[in-house]
């Protein structure tokens, strides 16, 4: 079973990621993956406070330790971001600054929402174009949430329609195909 981190961006109060992360999460392991939720809200990686480039994995914080070894594990990752200023979020930069070679000859998916009619893209090309410079494969295949509130019921939970679920579906069959792959690629280093 390949190992799949998803990772969930942000980090205010009030925020709706995990809400969707949550969700994702359950779909995940339904395709069979051994899926795993890391809330960077819950993580608080502190801005990004090792001495040495990460490039040289001579981490000196227990916490970038932590870190490494979790994104390490991984055969696979799906991102959940919200868009913040066109972009996605700073923490969720910082995350990815901390490490680099843990990133590497993985794929991603992503999954994007935002409160209007955007539904996240704008975060996504910012996002896509980082996660290149990683090594990481992120797939065409995506699930963009507009409207975000509308998909969250009174429990406070997250409720697709079909246009989501199709997606969602598409970007796993995906994910798998990707990581079945990459892993030989990733493990011949």
């Amino acid at each position: 079973m390949y190992k799949l981190k998803i990772i969930s961006s942000t980090v205010r109060p009030g925020r709706k990621g995990p809400i969707v992360a949550n969700w994702i999460t359950e779909i995940a392991k339904e395709h069979g993956f051994e899926a795993e939720l890391l809330d960077l809200g819950e993580i608080s990686l502190p801005l990004m406070n090792e001495a040495i480039h990460p490039i040289m994995r001579q981490y000196e914080h227990e916490h970038t330790k932590q870190w490494s070894e979790k994104i390490d594990e991984a055969d696979a990752f799906i991102f959940v971001t919200a868009e913040y200023d066109y972009s996605y979020p700073a923490s969720l930069k910082n995350a990815l600054e901390y490490l680099v070679h843990e990133w590497a000859y993985k794929p991603a998916g992503i999954v994007s929402y935002s409160a209007g009619a955007f539904a996240g893209v704008r975060a996504v090309m910012s996002l896509k174009s980082d996660l290149l410079s990683l090594k990481t494969v992120s797939l065409s295949e995506m699930v963009n949430i507009p409207m975000l509130h509308q998909f969250i019921n009174e429990e406070n939970s997250f409720v697709a329609d079909e246009r989501l679920s199709k997606a969602a579906t598409l970007m796993l069959d995906q994910l798998l195909r990707w990581t079945k792959g990459l892993k030989m690629i990733k493990d011949d280093k």
